[in-house]
């Protein structure tokens, strides 16, 4: 079926009120289209890969706004109810308008993900997309969780892992968004897996993932957060979130550190690594290694 896109671009600072007109007109969806402050959105959730770079080429002065219309009504009629309410509002706006089929709206956002190959065994693979290749293929539909292999953070953690995981380790992936580093570690050979998630949409796509790559048997997605949900000790143990999160949880992880294990924390911006470092030493955690990428920062830690 083939919908209207009805895309009106705006500047920055009528954003509010054109969003406001939009949704009073909107019949079958909207969509907003605002990279003004991606950056500081990254910063303040849990996990970070949301930013690919086409989308940090976007501008940062306008924002678009999609109206979608359903198949058979009339772009004409919406078209002179948008002008009127535009101008009445004193708006300044470009409108253009397209044919797209329905699935192409809904599932936009797949364009921005694409196979990665990561250290030396390990290729993401969206699952949407065929990949010939001899590594190790993790299968991943991020859903509405985060995780997808493109940014820094989750190739450092990744990197991390295929240097790490030898077989038989049981693992706990804290914040684990896609379940994307707790099943790459159950496809490098790890015994189990343990993904803990605040959200139980995360935690819903993290465990669909696992099924899709056949690991499910080893993985258990578990809703809620560290001191809820961890048990025992692990011989790995990820935390790719954010330094305020890194720095509050590092007291608990030396605990559940088996002897020999290692801590692989990441979502650390640059500048707050030294404070990050500090806390985790302070914690009875000794950094083994620190690798940075692009203004991100990863720390392999082991019990002091």
């Amino acid at each position: 079926m083939e919908w209207t896109d009805i895309r009106l671009t705006v500047a920055q600072k009528d954003a509010e009120q054109a969003e406001a007109v939009a949704t009073m007109i909107a019949e079958g969806g909207i969509y907003i289209e605002d990279y003004s402050d991606i950056e500081e959105q990254v910063e303040q959730i849990a996990h970070v890969d949301l930013i690919e770079p086409e989308l940090l080429e976007k501008p940062r002065d306008v924002v678009i706004i999609h109206l979608y219309l359903e198949p058979g009504a009339q772009p004409a009629e919406t078209l002179a109810v948008v002008q009127a309410r535009m101008e009445a509002a004193g708006i300044a706006y470009t409108v253009e308008t397209e044919g797209i089929e329905q699935e192409d709206w809904q599932n936009g956002w797949r364009k921005y993900y694409h196979p990665l190959e990561i250290g030396r065994r390990l290729a993401v693979v969206p699952s949407w997309q065929e990949y010939d290749t001899d590594r190790v293929k993790l299968l991943l539909d991020p859903g509405l969780a985060f995780g997808t292999g493109g940014h820094e953070t989750t190739s450092l953690c990744l990197e991390a892992l295929d240097e790490l995981v030898q077989g038989g380790e049981r693992m706990l992936d804290i914040g684990t968004g896609s379940g994307i580093l707790a099943i790459a570690a159950l496809k490098l050979g790890a015994a189990s897996a343990e993904g803990v998630d605040i959200d139980p949409v995360a935690v819903r796509t993290a465990v669909e993932n696992a099924a899709l790559n056949q690991v499910e048997d080893r993985f258990s997605g578990l809703v809620g957060d560290l001191s809820d949900q961890a048990s025992g000790t692990y011989q790995i143990i990820t935390a790719n979130i954010v330094a305020n999160a890194i720095i509050s949880l590092s007291p608990a992880v030396p605990g559940l550190l088996a002897e020999g294990g290692h801590f692989i924390a990441s979502g650390i911006i640059d500048t707050r690594a030294d404070e990050v470092e500090e806390a985790l030493r302070a914690a009875g955690l000794a950094v083994a290694a620190r690798k940075e990428k692009r203004g991100w920062v990863c720390f392999v830690c082991t019990a002091a």
